[in-house]
């Protein structure tokens, strides 16, 4: 579990409905209407932004950001010394069905032992980034359609609301009521933009940028196996792609 995500979503959440209870009651910012026009109205905006797989596959995407990932860098290229030393001592075989972290990792390690030379290696692997980079973004644009579409729609809810309220100026005491309901349109489209979504998208985004440089890393580390490099310069070679800390504490552990 990714804990920055749980914590950072929820207490979002228990931020904005524990300011509403602090009121003392929470009926005034609960409203059907705005609902609908906010959730059920931008669902559908957002559905026809994007083909209908994309958006579905969006919200398990979303689902993902609840999860630690894999993209450990620094363990990355302890194991890719350990590996080139296997591979130098004992032949490329010798990794034969050894457990890899990462999916990514061990489709290149099988490449490596099917016989792919570098070239090929470098190419197939540099095209499943790209790939897996637009796959990411055609769903992560479905989160950004949230952001834009969400406070646009509470916007819409505001104006119904503000017309049916002038609508009823005969009754003075709807005034007030009425008034409350059209704000609570526009509460639900910021919160929707704001709370969930919009920090949604972008921790997607930087769990997709941390993905790429992981890959990145191990394709770099799979061309000195395959160019049988020292484990030491593979070693020394991914640890400049770590902060200075990092670095440091990986190379006095070699």
């Amino acid at each position: 579990m990714d804990l920055a995500t749980t914590i950072g979503f929820f207490g979002g959440i228990l931020a904005v409905v524990g300011t509403m209870l602090a009121g003392g009651h929470i009926e005034p910012f609960i409203s059907v209407h705005g609902f609908t026009i906010v959730f059920v109205g931008g669902f559908f905006a957002v559905m026809y932004t994007a083909p209908m797989e994309v958006f579905l596959g969006s919200f398990k995407a979303m689902g993902t950001a609840f999860k630690k990932h894999n993209t450990d860098v620094a363990a990355l290229a302890g194991l890719m010394s350990e590996l080139a030393t296997i591979a130098r001592k004992d032949g490329l075989m010798a990794l034969e069905g050894r457990e890899m972290p990462h999916k990514f990792l061990e489709r290149g390690m099988q490449m490596l032992i099917d016989g792919a030379d570098e070239g090929k290696l470098t190419k197939q692997l540099n095209n499943e980034i790209a790939a897996m980079k637009v796959r990411h973004s055609a769903k992560q644009d479905v989160c950004k359609a949230w952001v834009e579409l969400g406070p646009a729609y509470g916007m819409i809810g505001t104006l119904i609301g503000l017309v049916e309220m002038m609508g009823n100026m005969a009754d003075p005491t709807s005034v007030g009521k009425g008034m409350a309901t059209a704000l609570v349109g526009t509460m639900y489209g910021a919160i929707a933009a704001n709370v969930f979504f919009g920090p949604m998208a972008t921790k997607l985004k930087n769990n997709t940028a941390r993905e790429v440089a992981y890959c990145e890393a191990a394709i770099e580390g799979l061309r000195g196996i395959a160019r049988a490099e020292a484990p030491r310069v593979i070693l020394d070679g991914l640890a400049a792609r770590l902060p200075p800390a990092e670095r440091a504490k990986l190379q006095a552990a070699a």
